[in-house]
């Protein structure tokens, strides 16, 4: 025993096996509708396996319960859960934190009645949705925003020619014994803020230098997503100067303290409210130095385009900053913000936890070897709803990683652990994540951009977690695929769909 630190850096299959994973769950359930599909009571338990320790079970398993009802309203719902110790690696956050494995019960729920009634799933799911009047989640939230849903199906149902290809598919499968084709068009309702109340806040520290730069920090991490550009881009935007006038630096507790965990899709939310906290702090004293100035009152003050008006007369943003500087004026700010109105009974299970909710729609088309069991996606479209985007670029690009993602969860990235609990999945050879080429050739992608009813910064509406939940439109339309070899029967198709998993649902049609 030296007491001296030491770095250990794990060969690539032990890191595989000792890393947490993503809870896997079985959901067993019962559901009461009508003729028309429309669902009058519903009952799941969620059945998860935690692994070896507690780590963030509770969490995750409360959202997937949470999101256990997507985007439908139940008149009469149960949700029960269970948290299985095994003797697996502790499974962990991953992205979604539960809320994938909540959500595609539900779906398949949604497929289940299509089938079992003989009508189009897409028009089940219409049936189902939040509408006024059947507003309230099954803890009691009222869903505020409940008319953009339908409208971005609508508009989607549209785009991706739905109605026209689901005949087209219908007539392919009807002449063709080996492959058949499968579409889904699958929603998304994601609630935005941690449900553990205390971590919905954030702090930045902005300062601003007598040559007009500006220095900001923040208690985000940027792992790729692009936080630190959409927070950047927030405090330039306050001031009028140009993004490159604003140097982040990384992530810092002497700087900004006892910041939150960057999850739960809240990094923008939070923080860029917080750096907005400061940056106008910073500006209200500038701006009363120019008026002062000029002779004007504060309130005719303007910052953009890298320079301050007020009444006929200007000067450069650097010039104001080295004013302030010459008498006396702070230049520094602490931002702080906390996430309002939300509030959860966890004892009595109701509250408003989430501060809104995130939309989406996927459309997909797959076809199957019935023979084989191997798949293939031939197309995707996709609108998701992101508010007034902070950075559209930015979005594109988390929507479709993140359906990706999903998409490899869901069709190949299979854990095998043997009896004594070992993961015998543990290297790039046996476990499959998507590729370049697996993404399929029709991938097309849109934003819907309308202003978030609620005050989130700007508008905006978060995009990190919300759009792995669209890739549940590849299983559904796996299930159809399926569907098409025995029309009538109600196969058993296990996620991930591997071609092993798409065999045993055929043969459970006896077919």
């Amino acid at each position: 025993m030296t007491g001296a630190p030491c770095k250990i850096r794990l060969d690539r299959d032990d890191d595989f096996q000792l890393t947490g994973k993503r809870h896997d769950f079985r959901a067993d359930w019962r559901v009461g509708y009508d003729d028309t599909g429309r669902v009058g009571a519903y009952d799941v338990m969620l059945n998860a396996r935690c692994g070896c320790s507690v780590d963030l079970s509770l969490g995750v398993v409360d959202r997937a319960m949470f999101h256990a009802s997507n985007a439908y309203w139940l008149p009469d719902v149960h949700i029960g859960s269970r948290r299985l110790k095994t003797n697996t690696v502790s499974n962990t956050a991953f992205r979604g934190f539960g809320g994938p494995q909540g959500m595609i019960a539900i779906e398949r729920v949604m497929d289940a009645i299509a089938r079992e009634r003989g009508l189009d799933p897409l028009d089940v799911r219409k049936a189902n949705f939040y509408r006024l009047g059947a507003d309230r989640t099954p803890y009691g939230q009222q869903v505020e925003d409940c008319e953009t849903l339908p409208a971005l199906i609508e508009e989607l149902e549209a785009s991706s020619d739905y109605r026209a290809r689901r005949r087209a598919i219908a007539a392919f499968n009807a002449q063709s014994q080996i492959l058949k084709r499968g579409l889904a068009l699958t929603p998304v309702m994601f609630g935005i803020s941690f449900t553990l109340i205390h971590l919905n806040q954030a702090g930045a520290l902005v300062h601003v230098y007598s040559d007009g730069s500006i220095h900001l920090n923040h208690g985000g991490t940027e792992m790729g997503q692009g936080l630190f550009t959409k927070v950047a881009q927030i405090v330039a935007e306050e001031f009028g100067v140009p993004l490159d006038w604003v140097r982040i630096t990384a992530t810092n507790t002497a700087k900004v303290p006892n910041a939150s965990p960057t999850a739960a899709s809240s990094g923008s939310d939070i923080n860029g409210m917080a750096a907005q906290a400061g940056a106008r702090r910073i500006k209200r004293r500038m701006a009363e130095v120019a008026a002062s100035h000029w002779g004007v009152a504060p309130k005719d003050v303007v910052f953009r385009d890298g320079r301050v008006f007020g009444g006929n007369a200007s000067m450069s943003f650097g010039e104001l900053a080295k004013m302030c500087r010459l008498h006396r004026v702070s230049l520094s700010a602490a931002g702080y913000y906390k996430t309002p109105e939300i509030h959860w009974d966890r004892v009595h299970a109701t509250g408003k936890p989430f501060f809104y909710f995130a939309f989406g729609a996927a459309c997909s088309e797959v076809v199957i070897d019935t023979l084989t069991g191997e798949m293939k996606v031939l197309r995707v479209d996709i609108l998701h709803d992101v508010g007034a985007s902070l950075n559209p670029a930015l979005d594109l690009g988390q929507v479709e990683g993140a359906f990706v993602q999903g998409m490899g969860w869901l069709t190949t990235e299979e854990l095998v652990f043997d009896p004594r609990g070992r993961l015998a999945t543990h290297a790039p050879a046996t476990y499959k994540i998507p590729v370049a080429s697996d993404a399929p050739p029709e991938f097309h992608t849109r934003l819907h951009m309308r202003p978030n009813p609620i005050d989130s910064i700007y508008r905006s509406k978060a995009v990190g977690e919300p759009p792995l939940m669209l890739a549940i439109s590849v299983y559904s339309a796996i299930l159809d695929a399926v569907h098409a070899v025995k029309p009538g029967g109600q196969p058993r198709l296990e996620a991930p769909c591997t071609p092993e998993s798409i065999l045993n649902a055929i043969q459970s049609l006896g077919a």
